[in-house]
């Protein structure tokens, strides 16, 4: 048909399960895009974990420049790379993201595919994120140092 007029919600979390910040972009904006955005990251410190997706060498520099750094698993035909443990083990924790998205979609009913208007869809999806917030028990993972001030998840 040649219409699209999906959106996408790109969501940065913390180990509890809080959502730091949010943006919606179109749906055929790439996923890397809001992570050039100042006001996306302005808050956002230490390490950030992602999916393949996310692996670029100019991002990995803009977010180096800003304090970040981004951590991801490398793609098949990519070397792999000197990571600390931690580091592993945090990517293995990524599917927190996915269960805070899971309750956006399942819970909060983020997840609606017949908006009549866009103030109709601003309003559902922001009121499901507002509603997220509220909840009693969100997704999170556990943090514990360890006697050599490195960062261990468990």
């Amino acid at each position: 048909m040649g219409w699209f007029f999906g959106f996408k919600l790109h969501l940065i979390i913390n180990d509890k399960g809080g959502i730091l910040n949010f943006m919606f972009t179109q749906g055929n904006v790439d996923d890397r895009e809001p992570l050039y955005s100042e006001s996306f990251i302005e808050n956002v410190r230490g390490k950030l974990c992602g999916d393949k997706g996310y692996i670029g060498k100019q991002l990995f520099e803009f977010l180096f420049m800003n304090g970040i750094q981004i951590i991801t698993k490398v793609k098949n035909n990519m070397r792999n790379s000197l990571m600390s443990v931690s580091d592993k083990i945090m990517l293995r924790k990524r599917a927190l993201v996915e269960s805070v998205n899971d309750e956006l979609k399942n819970i909060a009913q983020i997840e609606h595919s017949r908006h009549r208007s866009f103030a109709n869809f601003i309003t559902n999806a922001l009121s499901a994120i507002a509603a997220y917030c509220f909840f009693p028990k969100k997704p999170s993972i556990s943090l514990e140092f360890v006697h050599d001030n490195q960062l261990t998840l468990f």
